[in-house]
């Protein structure tokens, strides 16, 4: 059977990718490293559309590659998110952190009448000081994150917020752009999200060379 002609390298296909979605997205609103992490997001999403929900602080890739390039850790929701962060790109060895595997999770959810995922974040309390935060499955994590930096003052340098979900996802995801405690952010408003978007989000940022405001991977 013949087919019509198709790019067949790895390196062709990304060149493509990238100008199909430089061509189609506009990007004008973001800042350069904000949208150097926005084109990764559509990418991932095979979505060009996914740029117009975008809400972010300015200065929220700045933060969180300072904050790594210190050594901050990378605090996950789901290990979909922790799995998919690329180590070769952190720039000092970061560690990623996963909790909703602890067997403590399950007592104390059913204790409190809590998610597992929100008791995961109380258990990200020793870890939490200028971390950054990468949630892209569960909603409850995100609104108890922003409880939990509420009630404690401990900050996260930046929160890269993209649940998912038909429950809570766009509610929580509004909370932390519309937050007093006004914290460093980037969502995707709405429904959508996920794991794979919130996972082209870190590893994006985490790819900004701190000197050149570039990307070490071309785009």
């Amino acid at each position: 059977m013949k087919h019509e002609a198709y790019l067949s390298t790895g390196a062709s296909i990304y060149e493509e990718s990238f100008r199909i979605i430089r061509a189609e997205t506009d990007l004008s609103r973001f800042p350069e490293d904000v949208s150097r992490a926005v084109v990764r997001m559509v990418h991932a999403a095979g979505d060009t559309s996914i740029a117009d929900e975008v809400g972010f602080s300015p200065n929220v890739v700045a933060a969180a590659n300072a904050a790594l390039r210190r050594g901050a850790p990378i605090l996950c929701d789901a290990s979909m998110v922790a799995t998919g962060i690329i180590s070769s790109r952190l720039p000092a060895g970061n560690e990623v952190i996963c909790l909703i595997k602890d067997p403590k999770l399950a007592t104390i959810a059913e204790e409190r009448g809590i998610t597992k995922t929100m008791a995961a974040v109380d258990l990200w309390l020793p870890y939490l000081d200028g971390a950054v935060v990468a949630i892209g499955n569960a909603p409850t994590a995100l609104f108890r994150l922003l409880e939990v930096v509420a009630e404690s003052g401990v900050r996260p340098a930046a929160v890269i917020g993209i649940p998912v979900g038909f429950v809570g996802a766009a509610e929580s995801k509004r909370a932390l752009a519309e937050s007093p405690l006004a914290l460093e952010h980037l969502v995707v408003h709405g429904r959508r999200g996920g794991s794979a978007m919130t996972v082209a989000a870190v590893n994006a940022i985490a790819s900004t060379d701190e000197l050149t405001n570039t990307s070490r991977q071309s785009l």
